[in-house]
């Protein structure tokens, strides 16, 4: 029984706390409203503008904790520069990477093209909702906007709500999304790869905080 009891302490000793709980509540929520506002945007429904505005909400404090928050959390400990990023990716294809508690040099470039790219989408998806819904935070310009899409509309012959705006705003909002989806799937793969080529649970760790220690 001791011997087993020492044991297990020395495992645990093996393990460091890397995501604070703002990271880990962060990455979850943001999975999940990412999820539900992709799948109810054909429909345009009430979910899928406030699912979006939960997704803006959530990049915005991430910004903010990237500025403020614990070690592994701050943009400073994980945004490198290209070379490092190379350096990275070549000792990812030589099957034997270099290691980093917190973000590796590509997975910190990956956090940044998400957040820029769901700033994008959310934005363009916000203009989208003023123009053909005349509501949300942008809503102030929908005078000039409605004037412009009206008298483009009438010669070029457009259909929809917002008009020739409105198509241009869904076709900008949706190449978003679509592109925030394609993220998300390199930075699932990447994801996988790393935890099997480092042989540690990746997605457990964003559940729990905790990644063993490797020297």
């Amino acid at each position: 029984m001791h011997i087993s009891q020492h044991r297990k302490g020395e495992q645990m000793g093996k393990e460091k706390r890397i995501w604070d709980i703002f990271i880990r509540v962060f990455h979850w929520a943001l999975v999940i409203a990412f999820s539900i506002a992709y799948i109810s945007g054909d429909d345009g429904s009430t979910i899928h503008v406030y699912s979006g505005y939960v997704v803006l909400g959530l990049i915005s404090a991430r910004v903010v904790w990237g500025l403020i928050g614990t070690k592994y959390a701050r943009f400073s400990n994980f945004i490198c520069n290209k070379a490092r990023v190379i350096t990275y990716l070549k000792s990812l294809l030589s099957g034997k990477p270099e290691y980093y508690p917190g973000h590796n040099p590509a997975a910190g470039w990956m956090v940044i093209a998400l957040i820029v790219s769901l700033f994008l989408t959310t934005l363009s998806g916000l203009q989208l909702y003023a123009v053909e819904e005349g509501q949300g935070p942008f809503a102030n310009n929908l005078p000039e906007i409605q004037l412009i899409s009206t008298a483009i509309a009438d010669s070029n012959e457009h259909s929809g709500n917002g008009g020739f705006w409105g198509e241009f705003w869904e076709a900008i909002h949706e190449a978003f999304a679509n592109f925030t989806l394609l993220l998300v799937v390199i930075h699932i793969s990447g994801v996988l790869l790393s935890s099997l080529l480092h042989k540690e649970n990746l997605i457990k760790a964003m559940v729990t905080g905790y990644k063993k220690e490797k020297h």
